[in-house]
């Protein structure tokens, strides 16, 4: 143990004894009297409770991270992962969850409690969590995995291209102000010929398994702020924990839950970044929201960068960089006195994020600087949901990838289609339930499902031609429903749920060498099946891990 109450982040998996807040339930029960911990199963009537038997603490560990470990072919426990587990037992592996949790800070700021997304430390619970891990064919998850480089490889190619870019979102633009916005600040380094010599990608594209065709389908490829990279990491480790603890009892085996690095190559990308900017006094920025109760998974990146790599962060919003930084005539953006390496986005993906002209002014800002963005504008723009579509067109991919790619990635793609196919429109209206309409945002809760669908449509097509570019359609992916055991707030239920696979990838170039292009570890997701929307940050699923069969 290090001073302060940290594991060291040498170590496989980082760890450290979060601070806990009296206001957060079971989590603070669990750390300050083990006795009084109730856990209220929500299928029980009157909100009956289940008083959980005090248990020893065993001391914290962390579990090899380094990849798959081969393990006894036990495919039949894996179909059964979450079925006939005895109360007494998910009682147990509950209560050591929580402890778990608190002590290696698997927390999340609680939207109950004031400042719990401004100070760090005050109004702490656990985030949301599956108490075991989903099944999954260990085939898809190979076939994930290798995606993740080309995909990387193809959102460097197509942002260069600023004419795809620009002629893809003409329309959009004029229905969607955002989009417009952002098309603005890319238009204005196309006409400085602005050029990005280093290139930084940190992406996360997700997936789900189609049911009926068995097939691995895509359902977006983030390139701004893909989220969780540091609980994503804890969570396989809780996981691979209970197992240990608990396998014999369920039959299952701690090795199929794969090792999960995306909080280390995450960093590793970041550090390997800074250091091509060739300046050891700059500093990584982060640009946070500026109530961010997600902000402990930003925390854990920041935290690994400092103690690994020496490399030091801020943390800016986007209003504090309108008043506090400024470019110098040799482009190095200066923030607060300090010379900024690289900048880290985790807000300025939603026009939530810009309320006035002060942010749009940081953002073209940045921008024009000769600091590393990660994203940059174009990356921004490849990640945008009429791209995705405009991708998924015949003869699209082969401006970008060779052969070979291009067959893996179409494999993937799920049905996609621009509003202006009369033939998708009809069908859409006609089985709304078969498709999803998407507006060009993200962070979750945006999408259109169901009866909504067809209503969206009708309207759209009375209001003009014009609004139907603000959108696109895409099939509707119907995964395979399994039982899981979810918690939230120190209160579990078992429910009928679907889950979402991500696979984080990383890519650095410096002209033209390519200096990292890895794919860096997985977020799952798992949701109630009746639950249309995944996000975890918005509150509509839990983080969760996958167990290879």
């Amino acid at each position: 143990m290090t001073l302060g109450g940290f594991l060291s982040l040498r170590q496989s998996c980082p760890s450290f004894a979060a601070p806990i807040d009296s206001r957060n339930g079971a989590a603070a029960a669990a750390a300050s009297n083990p006795r009084a911990l109730r856990f209220r199963h929500k299928s029980f009537p009157r909100a009956t409770y289940l008083r959980a038997p005090r248990r020893a603490m065993d001391p914290p560990r962390c579990l090899g991270s380094s990849g798959l470990e081969e393990a006894t072919d036990d495919i039949a426990a894996a179909a059964t992962l979450h079925r006939g587990v005895p109360s007494d037992l998910v009682e147990k592996m509950m209560y050591d969850a929580l402890v778990w949790s608190a002590l290696h800070g698997l927390v999340v700021g609680d939207r109950r409690v004031q400042n719990s997304g401004t100070v760090p430390g005050v109004g702490l619970v656990h985030a949301p969590f599956a108490l075991l891990p989903m099944s999954f064919p260990k085939a898809h998850w190979r076939q994930a995995c290798e995606l993740a480089p080309i995909f990387n490889e193809l959102v460097d190619r197509v942002s260069l291209d600023g004419k795809f870019l620009q002629d893809s979102l003409s329309r959009t633009k004029k229905v969607d102000a955002f989009t417009s916005r952002l098309l603005d600040i890319h238009s204005k380094m196309l006409e400085i010929n602005k050029t990005e010599d280093i290139r930084l990608g940190l992406h996360r594209s997700d997936y789900m398994l189609d049911a009926e065709t068995n097939l691995l389908l895509q359902i977006e490829l983030n390139t701004i702020s893909s989220s969780f990279p540091g609980l994503s990491c804890l969570v396989s480790e809780l996981h691979r924990n209970l197992l240990n603890q608990y396998g014999k009892d369920l039959g299952l085996d701690s090795r199929r839950v794969p090792g999960n690095t995306a909080v280390s190559r995450f960093a590793d990308a970041l550090a390997k970044a800074w250091n091509e900017y060739n300046n050891s006094s700059a500093v990584v920025m982060v640009v946070a929201q500026s109530e961010e109760h997600n902000m402990y998974d930003q925390h854990w990146l920041c935290a690994v960068l400092k103690e690994i790599y020496g490399v030091a962060t801020i943390r800016k919003t986007l209003s504090e960089i309108d008043t506090q930084g400024h470019v110098l005539p040799d482009g190095s953006l200066v923030v607060d006195g300090q010379t900024v390496a690289v900048i880290y986005f985790r807000a300025g993906y939603s026009p939530n994020d810009y309320p006035s002209e002060a942010e749009w002014r940081a953002r073209f800002l940045m921008e024009k600087s000769s600091a590393i963005k990660c994203p940059s504008i174009s990356y921004h723009l490849v990640g945008t949901k009429k791209i995705q579509q405009e991708l998924a067109k015949p003869n699209v991919l082969e401006r970008f990838l060779d052969t070979e790619d291009i067959a893996k990635v179409r494999k993937c793609f799920a049905g996609l289609w621009s509003l202006d196919d009369p033939d998708a429109v009809k069908s859409a209206i006609e089985k709304p339930d078969l498709f999803v309409l998407k507006p060009q945002r993200e962070g979750g809760g945006n999408n259109i499902y169901g009866d909504d669908v067809r209503e969206t449509l009708i309207r759209l097509r009375q209001q003009g031609t014009e609004e139907l570019a603000a959108y696109i359609l895409m099939q509707r992916i119907f995964p395979t429903a399994s039982l899981a055991f979810l918690v939230r707030e120190g209160v579990w239920h078992q429910d009928v749920a679907i889950s979402e696979l991500g696979i984080y990838g990383a890519y650095l170039r410096n002209k033209d060498k390519v200096i990292m292009n890895d794919q860096c570890g997985y977020l799952m997701r798992t949701k109630v099946s009746s639950s249309n929307e995944g996000g975890v940050a918005a509150g509509f699923a839990v983080l969760d891990s996958i167990y290879l069969t």
